[in-house]
């Protein structure tokens, strides 16, 4: 399995977004669906993180947070919000 960091991840997501095809690619999918379509994944995931954080092993809410922190950066690329704009207020 490979390991990215946060800002490797939302590069190459940036990537996807902009140059992917929607047939191919989750990403330019999700980003040419809007807001609406990314908020409900993300209000998925989050159940599903909780979920798995409350009866499942850490490694299973592990792989949930991954794919809530995924769909949180498609939302961020869908907005235009960039990394800075989220650190500036953490």
């Amino acid at each position: 399995m490979s390991k990215k960091t946060f800002e490797e991840l939302f590069a190459e997501l940036q990537q996807k977004a902009a140059t992917g095809d929607p047939a191919t690619s989750r990403t330019a999918e999700l980003v040419q669906a809007g807001v609406h379509t990314i908020g409900k994944k993300v209000v998925e995931e989050a159940a599903e993180v909780w979920m798995a954080a409350e009866y499942e092993s850490d490694e299973a809410a592990a792989e949930e947070i991954s794919q809530l922190l995924y769909h949180l950066q498609v939302m961020m690329l869908a907005k235009g919000i960039s990394l800075d704009d989220v650190y500036a207020h953490l």
